[in-house]
């Protein structure tokens, strides 16, 4: 087990109990560290990793926590630490593809804060912002909101308006992001790149928690939402220069089967020019559900390439968790 006391931002980053409108003890102390173990021949692991070390955030009173899911894909165990040294069993409840949180319910008591869940409406361009890690005040940062933005992933995944924040926490993974009146508004995803003022900085992107009242109730319940599972191609697709590369594929994904080769250009969904990574994704998905096939339209080698790709559901490929 790590230990969270071999490393302190300066005092001059961490935020200041006095300046502060909440109660930033109790905020720190409702950020957990979790530590996820994920067998070898998981579909995530070769990507992800199969030991993740990152944060999540309580947020009712039974303990559930708030995370980022790729933390917990495909975990078979996962350990809860809190800042007292308490260490709880935790149990994979959800991971909502679409937004990207994940859910763990501890199996034994924490004894920590919750902290109440805000709204990213109420975040503006150059608002003070608090980013938490598990750890205490030395592991939390005092932050501003640099860009509110669309942002899409090249694992075919899109947020209409994600969260930019800078500095960058280092260990950004789960990290609770907390608005001026205390409540919960954010959680870390990503280590970006992003232009400010003409220069490129190192930034936090945050998933909305605004994200996850309407779906939370479903995922509590059931594991997932209700919605259809959006097609799946296993395309890792790149944006530069105005052209979309494959930079890379799920080897015996759904692309990787029709013929889609790393190096092509994707040019059309099903006969429409594509204006970008976030409306490539968008087109895909509204060919139809998983299961649909994809028309693509590809240059390689500078010729044009035309396959039909027979898009699967993403979920069927991972490995789900054990019942206790």
């Amino acid at each position: 087990m790590e230990k969270t006391s071999d490393w302190a931002f300066p005092d001059s980053l961490q935020p200041d109990p006095a300046h502060c409108r909440f109660d930033l003890a109790a905020a720190l102390d409702s950020v957990v560290m979790l530590r996820s173990e994920v067998p070898e021949d998981a579909f995530t692991a070769g990507i992800l990793g199969t030991e993740r070390v990152g944060n999540g955030v309580v947020i009712r009173e039974n303990g559930l926590v708030l995370t980022i899911g790729y933390l917990i894909t495909e975990a078979e165990t996962i350990w809860i630490t809190t800042n007292s040294g308490a260490a709880v069993e935790g149990h994979p409840l959800a991971y909502d593809m679409a937004t990207g949180f994940g859910l763990v319910q501890p199996l034994g008591r924490l004894g920590v804060p919750t902290l109440k869940l805000g709204s990213a409406s109420t975040c503006r361009l150059g608002n003070d912002v608090v980013v938490i890690g598990h750890g205490g005040r030395s592991h939390a940062m005092k932050a501003k909101v640099i860009a509110k933005r669309e942002f899409a992933g090249y694992w075919e995944y899109v947020l209409d308006e994600a969260i930019f924040t800078t500095p960058a926490h280092p260990l950004w993974g789960g990290t609770a992001m907390v608005a001026e009146n205390g409540r919960l508004v954010g959680i870390g995803s990503l280590l970006v790149q992003e232009a400010v003022e003409g220069q490129t900085v190192q930034s936090n992107m945050m998933v909305p928690v605004d994200l996850l009242e309407p779906i939370l109730e479903e995922l509590l319940a059931h594991g997932q939402t209700s919605r259809p599972p959006r097609p799946w191609l296993g395309m890792y697709t790149t944006e530069a220069g105005g052209q979309l590369m494959v930079g890379g594929l799920a080897k015996g994904g759904p692309a990787d089967r029709a013929g889609v080769r790393q190096g092509d250009l994707v040019l059309e969904v099903a006969g429409q020019r594509t204006a970008g990574l976030a409306d490539l994704f968008r087109r895909i998905w509204n060919v139809g559900p998983a299961g649909a096939e994809v028309p693509l339209t590809l240059a390689r080698d500078g010729s044009l390439v035309r396959v039909r790709v027979r898009s699967a559901d993403r979920n069927d490929l991972l490995k789900k968790p054990r019942l206790h």
